[in-house]
């Protein structure tokens, strides 16, 4: 799919930069990827929504083009990078920040922190609660080989995860440069992001003061965060929507981008005339 954007980088005040990708003009939405991924995750968002919306979807700290910043200690170092970037691109109005899986972790944060900047959320195939203990260990472990082996055990035991059965036969140009990106992360940037994911505190409690209405899609073959827990998550916000996207796995906006797009788009017009 070829995808209209321009690149901007900007300058972090922790250090390094921080890459990110614009298309359109209008509505601001901010997509943030998942793990361990980049903005290339959104080429259909970038590409479908331009003609209504300005899409920018950065690479976070440390993955895709984004390069020298120290390694996040949270997940809100991420919300204030997020934060300098609006502040760089000039975006004051509030946004509507899209969220997949880690990004959905960061959007809840994102909430949290900055309320007054966000319009709405889009929480794509996240979970509000906290890891479990044995989630915990396995992040543990997991940055343990990463850090001596590098990436390539992360995005093989991931891989198989992250796309319905079909999207494997039908879309395998899709998943296979899915895996690519995967396996250009850089692994200091990895590991940080596994131990900021297992130290995120739990959102849960945080759903039904949401201040903010909240669309909520979920992939219906999403083994990782499966529907039912992103229906009953939605169910505790007090402005909310769940749809969930037929034929999808954990990686619904790239497996069906035109759907996804339908919800998005219908979300934000909706946003526009509050």
């Amino acid at each position: 799919m070829h995808t209209p954007f321009t690149q901007t980088t900007i300058r972090l005040p922790a250090g390094g930069e921080l890459a990110a990708f614009e298309a359109g003009h209008g509505p601001p939405l901010l997509c943030v990827h998942g793990f361990p991924l980049d903005h290339s995750m959104w080429q259909g968002q970038l590409a479908g929504l331009a003609n209504r919306f300005r899409v920018v979807a950065p690479d976070l700290r440390g993955f895709g083009r984004s390069h020298g910043s120290p390694a996040v200690t949270s997940l809100d170092d991420f919300v204030a990078d997020l934060c300098d970037l609006l502040d760089q691109l000039a975006i004051t109005e509030p946004v509507t920040l899209c969220g997949l899986s880690m990004g959905g972790y960061i959007a809840f944060r994102f909430a949290a922190r900055a309320p007054q900047r966000l319009k709405g959320l889009i929480l794509c195939d996240t979970r509000a609660a906290a890891d479990t203990a044995d989630v915990i260990t396995n992040r543990h472990r997991m940055v343990e080989l990463v850090r001596k082996g590098g990436v390539a055990t992360v995005a093989d035991a991931m891989h198989s995860k992250l796309f319905a059965t079909d999207s494997y036969v039908e879309q395998p140009t899709v998943a296979e440069s899915t895996r690519r990106v995967m396996m250009r992360s850089r692994p200091e940037a990895v590991a940080a992001a596994l131990l900021a994911m297992a130290a995120r505190p739990d959102a849960t409690p945080q759903l039904a003061s949401l201040p903010m209405p909240s669309l909520w899609l979920c992939g219906s073959e999403d083994s990782i965060t499966p529907p039912a827990e992103m229906q009953a998550n939605a169910g505790l916000a007090p402005d909310s929507r769940f749809v969930e996207i037929s034929d999808a796995g954990h990686m619904a906006p790239l497996e069906q981008p035109s759907l996804v797009n339908e919800c998005i788009a219908s979300f934000m017009t909706l946003l526009e005339h509050r």
